[in-house]
């Protein structure tokens, strides 16, 4: 049973793979065997990389299922259509389209593979690529908030220097009247005179416009500090609502691109795998001589199309005979007098009818 379900799979024609021997039979189940398990290797290949798409097991099954079917009916039509011939160059000019066929298919089985073996690396690249996506995206969203940042803290800045001046001025005051106070400075008299006084006033009205000063700066950079906070915690927001885009980085051809950046040859070991299981049996049927299913089978082909051609000499025969005497009978009916004026009278009559019919329309058009 399992023998004739991979003889099925081969694409033979069991009828006449029945009457060849054992070997023959067992040679034609190997190539069912290999076209089976290539598509099952398709199937699970695809549906890894559907799986990656979609996220849905279901999804990748089904769809799996269906690529795995495809890449089957591929396999079995390559391997089917090839005709042992007499000639090794005309099988491989035959074979050629084929074969090119199968190196298309045994890329398209590989890559899914080759993603799921080397998961682990893939994954390390992708990590590193996440990263660097995340400070790059950190530094872009950073150019939008940076210069408004800097310019507000330049106002607080500002704001500070202002508060500064204004205390080494009134600082400045306070040296110059206890200076008078003391004689050290200013008229040189000890004790407190009308100087004194008239320094202690300025001193104190500086004092004053100071403090007046800091209550409106301390208000000012209070209000710009909120808005550096809110400003931060924006810029903090954002790159939070993005990270999940980065996160998501992982999708098929994310991966494929991760695969080409770790060393190309042990994806090629495996890509020269898939190629020798796709194109096995093509290439068994290339270098195995001719057996007893093929030459049974063009015993079979041979038949059917001499018996075609000799349909189609017959029709043209039959047709050929046929033209000559409808030639020889019109030919001789148009020498007989009687045919001829049966035919004129006919003719008569119906011009007269027809002469009739146009004139009744044209009264009834008047």
């Amino acid at each position: 049973m399992l023998q004739n379900f991979f003889i099925l799979c081969s694409g033979a024609d069991a009828a006449i793979l029945k009457t060849c021997s054992e070997g023959e039979q067992n040679k034609y189940a190997g190539i069912g065997a290999t076209v089976f398990f290539t598509a099952v290797m398709a199937f699970i290949a695809s549906s890894y990389a559907l799986y990656t798409v979609f996220d849905n097991l279901f999804a990748a099954i089904c769809f799996g299922f269906i690529w795995g079917l495809l890449i089957f009916n591929l396999d079995r039509f390559i391997v089917s259509t090839i005709k042992k011939r007499n000639s090794l160059g005309s099988e491989l000019i035959q074979a050629t389209p084929r074969i090119i066929l199968a190196v298309i298919i045994a890329i398209v089985i590989s890559k899914p593979l080759e993603m799921k073996i080397f998961e682990k690396e893939i994954n390390q690249v992708l990590w590193e690529q996440k990263n660097e996506m995340t400070l790059a995206n950190k530094e872009q969203l950073a150019l939008q908030y940076t210069p408004t940042v800097e310019k507000l803290n330049q106002d607080i800045a500002s704001l500070k220097s202002e508060i500064a001046v204004k205390e080494a001025e009134t600082n400045a005051l306070y040296d110059t009247y206890i200076s008078e106070a003391e004689g050290r400075a200013g008229t040189l008299l000890l004790g407190k005179g009308p100087v004194y006084a008239e320094k202690r006033q300025k001193h104190d009205m500086a004092l004053a416009e100071l403090q007046t000063l800091k209550e409106t700066n301390v208000q000012k950079i209070a209000g710009v500090e909120t808005q550096i906070a809110a400003l931060n915690t924006e810029y903090a927001e954002t790159v939070k609502n993005s990270q999940p885009i980065i996160d998501g980085f992982d999708g098929l051809m994310a991966r494929i691109n991760a695969l080409n950046e770790l060393p190309w040859l042990p994806s090629f070991y495996i890509f020269l795998l898939f190629l020798a299981i796709e194109t096995s049996p093509i290439i068994a049927k290339l270098l195995s001589p001719k057996g007893e299913y093929d030459l049974k089978l063009e015993d079979e082909e041979s038949a059917v199309r001499t018996w075609v051609t000799q349909k189609v000499l017959q029709r043209e025969k039959i047709l050929s005979t046929d033209t000559e005497l409808n030639e020889k009978i019109y030919g001789e009916i148009t020498k007989e007098e009687a045919v001829y004026a049966y035919k004129k009278q006919k003719a008569e009559e119906l011009l007269k009818l027809q002469t009739d019919a146009f004139h009744d329309l044209q009264i009834k058009t008047l």
